[in-house]
Parts: structure tokens; sequence; C-alpha cells
């Protein structure tokens, strides 16, 4: 999935606005303009078009959970998610899962209403570190299933 279709579907899924939008970039540490923001939301077809960065999406993600949670302090037990096109999937539902104080239960739940079944040993191995020998890589087709079940879930459509 590119950077922009996980934006546009999170919005969509938890009806975020614009003004929502800068704001919680901003919590990230990522000013952008509401010209910028419309280009990334745009689909790829229209001509104001802007791809989405990494370094973007992660500063929504990490804005996000403050947004939700609010500012956490800092302590040395927390190590930084770098984001590479192989783990990327994944750190968005670690991220998405820390914003929105999912449990296990509820993350099967969300997967589940957009007809994935998983396990709770196949979802652990999601969030598991890359070096762990249990790590499984999240495709587009979990990630895209779990965004359409927390539309589901937050829309009730």
């Amino acid at each position: 999935m590119f950077n922009n279709d996980i934006l546009r579907r999170v919005r969509f899924a938890l009806n975020i606005n614009d003004d929502t939008m800068i704001k919680i970039f901003k919590l990230g540490e990522c000013s952008i303009s509401k010209e910028h923001l419309l280009g990334i939301l745009a689909k790829e077809e229209d001509e104001n078009f802007v791809k989405c960065k990494n370094n973007e999406l992660n500063a929504f993600l990490d804005g996000f959970i403050i947004y939700k949670r609010g500012k956490q302090e800092e302590n040395e037990n927390n190590y930084v998610l770098k984001m590479t096109r192989n783990n990327i999937n994944n750190i968005v539902l670690k991220k998405l899962r820390r914003a929105l104080q999912l449990r296990s239960d509820d993350m099967l739940h969300i997967f589940s209403l957009a007809g994935l079944e998983l396990s709770s040993s196949e979802l652990s191995a999601l969030f598991r570190k890359e070096d762990h020998r249990n790590y499984r890589e999240c495709g587009d087709k979990y990630l895209r299933n779990f965004l359409r079940g927390l539309t589901t879930y937050y829309r009730n459509i």
C-alpha cells in the first residue's frame, strides 16, 4: 500500500477532518500546509497529487498517538522504530494499536470485521521486533483488511 492510501483510509475510518489532520501532523513535529495535506489526500490521478513520504506518515502516526493519548514521558527503554520498505505496515499497525489503545482481542475483532480470521499467535508475530525469530512481515493484505475492519468498527459501515 502507498502511504497516501494509508492516510486516506485512517482519515476515513476515524472521521478526521482537515484541521485535525494538520494539528496531528504538527503534534508529530511536521508542519504542513492545507494545500500539501489536500495533495497528500488526493487520488493518484488528480493533478494536485503529492506523494506522502515515510517521514510524513511517521510524523502523522506519532502525532496521532499524542493526539489520542497525550504526550508521553521519554525514557531510555523506548526504542525508535525505523521505517523501511519491509516493515512499514508493521509499524503502522503498532502505532495505530498504541494510539487507539487496542488490546489483542480488539485487534482480532477488527480483523474479523473485515473477514480475516487471525490467531493470537499470528497477530503477536506482526508486533515482534524484526530480529525476533517469530517476527512476521505484515503484508498489504493484512493492513488493508485491518483498515477496512477499523472503518466498520468506528463508523458501523
